[in-house]
């Protein structure tokens, strides 16, 4: 006979609560503990995981560990520091003049024509298990991953794979970030991308085969040696060699994606990348989860033997000449919000994590020196913290179209307008005469016109100048980064943020525009200072002193969040120090690059994080040759100063020495003169991780960082079960009175029943 139901229900509730006691909380139930698993987190999907497409950080941070380019940067070097990687050794450079004659190292680089790179590679590159190179056809139907495919094979990297990728750079049917840059230095890049435009352009259906298609600035020379051919000279392009666009790419994987059905499956480079890196994406669900597992194949790399003063006594070198990589696993789980996020590291579910604003007091204390260190609740757990300042600037820029706050009109002669002799004109009629005419009756010849016109520009020019140079002190970036930024970052004096060859610490480094030296340390000129500069600017109190109106400047921005209220309320009242009002003009993404392009603002935020460490990559966001109106290029506020775009055509192709840091330095005192953006700050990057965790040392340069790192598994499983036990009383409580009620449930029943006899 079968047990009454409430007998029963206590039974289920019974096995339950036994079933909770294993596991409880666990988010991995159906992953083996004490296992090499390095467990974090991502909050949104990449988009592009085809290498030739990806540019953003949530793109890098799988597809560095899954692709093998030639070079990488040292992991513990500081600072950064080119090595080899899938590289046998670094690329050998020669130079050639216009007839293809080798020239001197040493050779001025207005001779040099073209800077050749000859790459050889590692002999024991092989590629990750996949079905492109199992040589088995099967049927699509039931296939909707990798996992599905029954046949995976591998093979040799070789020679032919990197030229292919090059060659993909130039795909029509493809949206590659650089094209645009690497057209303008591989040699025969584009009229190679015009072909293939024909080509497709003929055949929009066919198989892009480019493999019949020679790309004459890219040769293979044998089985493990290519060459890439360069326009004049270009040495930061061997930092390109350390990114995923030159990683190599396999014919047969393009091959393989492009049958038919395939893209309907999300069967694509762009889901399911094929690399020679230390880890492969064995899952795929970016609403839940991605895993990256460890490539049987990958190459004997070994974990670095050297680093910097102080990394052997942090522990830094005790897996020195270990195999890479340390970990089998890493789970990426989806982490749409912080609190979350943030209380499962604290659970020890994630190994690492940084630190959100609402955490950040929780986590970390700043002593009267700055420096910052963990909490000692964090201190109790085993937590300890990383800081490293990030090769990136956070800036707000002046349109210097703009006539208010930019920088005045072009004075050059095939800029001015055309002025003939003897004819009255809407330009003399609004300009102020320089000089006046010698007869009082008699017009103003071209001359003098062209005189007035340029003076006009010039005091027009001074004017904005004052203007962006008051609005420069006023607005104190230290408090932001105090307020906003939890102190993390620093108050930058140009573009070039530290670590980056050009920057200058101390006092040679400061802005002499916005601060004084004072006792060893910056200050802040006073608020006095930046009005004095408003009223030579012609706004006295912030008043036009010619159309007595208030002055407003707009500031067009895409935070339109609630926690950017804020910030934008403490921006407008750096701007009421000196009595200017400003409006922030808030709208979507989409059509504030709209704006950008169309140079439709006077101010905006914007900010730029480095492609490679070198100064060129900052600098040139302020050439006009980079114009983003004119030239449809990075230089975003439009700034344009003859002596900056000489000096930075002088500078740019340099290598690191005294003589190019000279040059640094004129060129930054004429960006602190003409002051095109408020320089912001350089944000600092915080990592908290587990006592399990080991060999984590930031590295803003390095994406592929997850193959030197460690985890002390056990001490992890320890740690799990000691902060997550659970709280069972309750349970106990409620299953006694559940029994309690099913006993008198019962008398009640049975009473009942004996009634009825």
């Amino acid at each position: 006979m079968n047990p009454p139901i409430w007998k029963r229900l206590v039974y289920l509730f019974l096995l339950m609560l036994l079933a909770a006691c294993d596991g409880w909380n666990d988010p991995y139930p159906g992953d083996a503990n004490n296992q090499s698993v390095l467990y974090t987190a991502f909050t949104g999907r990449p988009k592009h995981l085809d290498p030739a497409q990806a540019y953003s950080e949530n793109e890098y941070e799988f597809l560095a560990q899954i692709y093998a380019p030639p070079l990488q940067y040292h992991y513990l070097k500081r600072p950064y520091q080119l090595v080899p990687l899938a590289a046998s050794a670094m690329p050998v450079v020669r130079f050639l003049d216009k007839q293809h004659h080798a020239l001197p190292d040493n050779a001025a680089t207005d001779r040099i024509a073209f800077s050749v790179y000859e790459i050889h590679l590692r002999d024991d590159l092989r590629y990750q298990p996949h079905p492109a190179f199992s040589g088995v056809t099967q049927d699509l139907l039931g296939v909707h991953s990798l996992s599905d495919f029954s046949h995976t094979g591998t093979r040799r990297v070789t020679a032919a794979d990197y030229v292919y990728q090059i060659k993909r750079l130039a795909h029509p049917q493809l949206h590659v970030p650089i094209a645009g840059v690497m057209s303008e230095y591989i040699a025969g890049f584009k009229d190679y991308a015009a072909t293939l435009q024909q080509a497709a352009n003929q055949h929009p259906d066919a198989f892009l085969d480019l493999n019949q298609f020679d790309l004459p600035g890219v040769q293979v020379v044998d089985e493990h040696t290519y060459r890439i051919t360069i326009n004049g000279k270009y040495p930061q392009f061997e930092y390109w060699l350390a990114m995923p666009f030159f990683a190599p790419m396999p014919f047969e994987a393009e091959k393989f994606y492009a049958q038919a059905g395939m893209r309907e499956r999300n069967l694509s480079l762009d889901w399911w990348p094929v690399g020679s890196g230390p880890y492969y994406l064995s899952e795929n669900d970016p609403n839940q989860r991605m895993v990256l597992t460890r490539n049987p194949n990958y190459m004997s790399e070994t974990y670095p033997t050297q680093g910097e003063p102080g990394d052997a006594q942090a522990g830094l070198l005790a897996d020195a000449g270990k195999a890479l990589p340390l970990v089998d696993q890493v789970v990426f789980t989806l982490e749409k919000e912080t609190i979350p996020y943030w209380n499962k590291f604290l659970q020890g579910y994630y190994d690492a994590s940084g630190i959100s604003s609402d955490s950040f007091d929780q986590a970390v204390q700043v002593n009267v020196s700055g420096e910052a260190s963990v909490t000692d609740s964090m201190q109790a757990q085993g937590i300890t913290l990383s800081t490293a300042v990030e090769t990136s600037t956070l800036y707000t820029g002046f349109n210097w179209l703009d006539p208010v706050v930019g920088g005045g009109c072009d004075t050059s002669p095939e800029k001015q307008p055309t002025i003939r002799l003897g004819e009255p004109t809407t330009l003399a009629k609004s300009l102020v005469m320089a000089k006046p005419s010698d007869c009082g009756s008699c017009r103003p010849s071209a001359p003098v016109l062209r005189e007035a016109y340029a003076q006009t520009c010039r005091d027009r020019s001074e004017r904005a100048r004052k203007l962006r140079q008051a609005i420069s002190i006023a607005v104190d970036f230290e408090e932001f980064v105090s307020i906003f930024a939890n102190g993390r970052g620093i108050a930058a004096q140009s573009p070039i943020p530290p670590g980056i060859f050009g920057y200058r610490d101390g006092e040679a480094g400061i802005n002499p525009v916005v601060y004084d030296w004072v006792a060893g340390k910056l200050q802040r000129k006073s608020i006095a200072t930046a009005k004095r500069l408003l009223a030579e600017a012609g706004y006295p109190d912030g008043v036009d002193a010619q159309t007595h109106q208030p002055l407003v400047i707009n500031l067009d921005t895409t935070a339109t969040g609630a926690g950017d209220k804020s910030r934008l309320d403490w921006m407008r009242k750096q701007f009421e120090k000196i009595n200017v009002q400003l409006v922030v003009r808030s709208t979507d993404y989409n059509r504030f690059q709209d704006k950008i392009r169309k140079g439709d603002m006077q101010m905006f935020y914007y900010g730029w994080n480095a492609d490679y460490p070198d100064p060129e990559n900052f600098l040139f966001l302020l050439s006009g040759a980079q114009a983003k109106v004119a030239r449809g290029g990075e230089n975003a506020a439009n700034y344009s100063d003859p002596e900056f775009d000489r000096l930075f055509e002088q500078m740019k192709n340099m290598d690191n020495t005294p003589q190019r840091q000279k040059i640094i330095d004129q060129m930054l005192v004429i960006l602190h003169r003409d002051s095109p953006w408020l320089w912001g700050y350089h944000p600092k990057k915080f990592v908290l991780q587990h006592a399990w965790l080991h060999n984590v040392k930031p590295n803003v340069m390095a994406n592929n960082k997850l193959k030197y790192w460690r985890v002390d598994d056990a001490l992890r499983e320890r740690s799990r079960r000691d902060w997550n036990h659970p709280v069972l009383w309750p349970l106990w409580l409620g299953a006694a009175v559940l029994l309690m009620f099913g006993v008198w449930m019962w008398r009640v029943l049975k009473r009942r029943e004996q009634a009825k006899l």
